[in-house]
């Protein structure tokens, strides 16, 4: 019996969102809990690494460096990217004093949700059209026919595929930020 689609698709979204947020929160409160909060700076540093190392699949991606499977540069890029995320939110804290790391984690947020967009939403409906594209055929259907019962559901997919359009200047906007913050650090630092 196949899945409904909100299950299917939808949920996992959901769940590795709320999962970093969770994961965020309970690292905080432990590093609170301890009295190691002067943790969450360092972790600052850490987790701008990890997210700029994600980054190897892009430089792939656009050929600027020849090795790796694309593929798996991906999934690296996706969980990198992700774990990045959960070491910037920690080290963003819960602190009201200050405007611009408040916008930087606002845009990681929308650049987190967009990547779980793409990685879970996009991949998925792919998937499903190429499948019913294929269940369609197995009936009998003719490639050209099964495409005009499909097209709808393809140019759906297709405007789905823009995502990337609003992905990449989200997270140029983040970096953008995120280098004003390091920088502002730097600059009024005792």
């Amino acid at each position: 019996m196949k899945q409904p689609l909100l299950t299917k698709y939808v949920l996992p979204f959901f769940q590795w969102y709320a999962l970093m947020i969770f994961i965020a929160i309970a690292i905080d409160y432990f590093l609170h809990r301890f009295e190691l909060v002067f943790i969450g700076r360092y972790l600052g540093f850490i987790g701008t690494f990890v997210v700029l190392l994600s980054f190897i699949y892009s430089l792939r991606k656009r050929k600027l460096i020849e090795s790796g499977s694309p593929k798996k540069l991906l999934e690296l890029h996706e969980y990198l990217a992700w774990a990045g995320s959960i070491l910037l939110l920690v080290h963003a804290g819960i602190h009201f004093n200050a405007l611009l790391p408040w916008l930087a984690i606002f845009m990681l947020l929308i650049a987190v949700a967009s990547g779980l967009v793409g990685k879970f939403l996009l991949k998925k409906s792919n998937d499903r059209l190429k499948e019913k594209k294929q269940e369609l055929i197995n009936t009998g259907m003719s490639i050209v026919e099964a495409d005009k019962k499909l097209f709808f559901d393809s140019i759906t997919v297709d405007l789905m595929k823009k995502w990337r359009i609003v992905h990449l200047p989200i997270t140029m906007l983040l970096g953008i930020l995120a280098l004003i913050h390091i920088i502002t650090i730097v600059m009024f630092s005792k």
